[in-house]
């Protein structure tokens, strides 16, 4: 029997069949993913196949169909293996906010090279519009410029008061759609005014630090409304840090579409654009072609020592 993995809680799964039925599932036996080390064999979108048990109920996930796709990240505590945040996505959506709290620039990047690096297109959501002042909305305007002169289209959005909720609605509409950030930026608001009904649980931001409070803590898939089983989002919980995973330096620069793009005219083929002599893209560098945020992340991801940093202010 084959289904759709639609809710991970660590141990379980929740898998439901081609014909609707759901089953709470555990891994027959140990087994891995081919091709990546990873600390979660199983993650929500997953296709798999399953041997009900005598009670109608539960099940054994015996295999796992091959992935078209799928987003991961170095595990927070094992450094050599990846965890894998979902699978067979269409589309991911990172949601960020420039106020409560600040996104830096470097999770941002480094969420976005992953995702090229595994071939899923994103769209970046800038939630909380409705706590901006006029200078935020000024620098608002700015990333949104970097971003999408970049290639990344970008939604400016209050899940509070339903700013830009329609046009979103849209993209999300006949897709898979991996929603991912930093706790406190508002997903489950968010998801809420989506899938009105839903009940995600909320919290509010610490007003000492100013960070969120994880009020996700399983990944699940949920069906827009009205769209059929085509359409679906897949809430994951907060994220503090954005570790790549199993980048090889010479491939770095291929995931940051502005700085492989220039990089073609550099004189040495193997240019890490670093001192090189010759190099395009310290060249475009200096002529503010490219931005000064986006090759600090990638100078951070070549060096990739200290996961505290991704936390950092702009």
């Amino acid at each position: 029997m084959t289904g759709t993995v639609i809710r991970n809680t660590g141990s379980w799964y929740v898998v439901r069949t081609d014909g609707g039925q759901l089953f709470n599932s555990k891994v027959k036996g140990n087994f891995r993913i081919k091709g990546i080390r990873s600390t979660n064999p199983v993650a929500v979108g997953d296709v798999v196949d399953i041997i009900p048990c005598e009670d109608g109920e539960t099940a054994l996930i015996c295999s796992i169909h091959d992935r078209r796709n799928y987003i991961v990240r170095k595990a927070s505590n094992l450094s050599k293996q990846s965890h894998v945040i979902a699978a067979n996505v269409d589309l991911a959506a990172l949601v960020v906010t420039l106020r409560h709290p600040e996104t830096s620039t470097t999770f941002i990047d480094r969420f976005l090279a992953s995702a090229e690096a595994y071939r899923v297109p994103v769209v970046i959501i800038f939630n909380k519009t409705d706590l901006l002042d006029v200078d935020d909305r000024r620098l608002l305007d700015m990333f949104c410029t970097l971003y999408e002169g970049i290639g990344y289209r970008c939604f400016r959005i209050s899940a509070l008061n339903g700013e830009g909720l329609e046009s979103l609605y849209d993209v999300l509409c006949g897709r898979i759609t991996l929603f991912s950030g930093n706790s406190g930026v508002g997903k489950s608001t968010l998801l809420n005014a989506l899938v009105p009904g839903l009940g995600a649980k909320t919290a509010e931001i610490s007003e000492a630090h100013d960070t969120g409070m994880h009020t996700t803590t399983f990944s699940e898939m949920y069906d827009l409304p009205d769209q059929g089983q085509g359409s679906a989002i897949i809430d994951t919980p907060g994220i503090r840090g954005f570790g790549t995973f199993d980048m090889e330096r010479a491939e770095v620069g291929h995931y940051f579409p502005e700085i492989f793009r220039v990089s073609a005219e550099c004189r040495f083929g193997n240019c890490t654009h670093t001192r090189e002599p010759g190099c395009a893209v310290l060249q475009a560098l200096d002529e503010h072609r490219i931005a000064q945020s986006r090759y600090m992340s990638y100078l951070s991801i070549l060096e990739d020592k200290d996961e505290d940093k991704y936390r950092g202010k702009f």
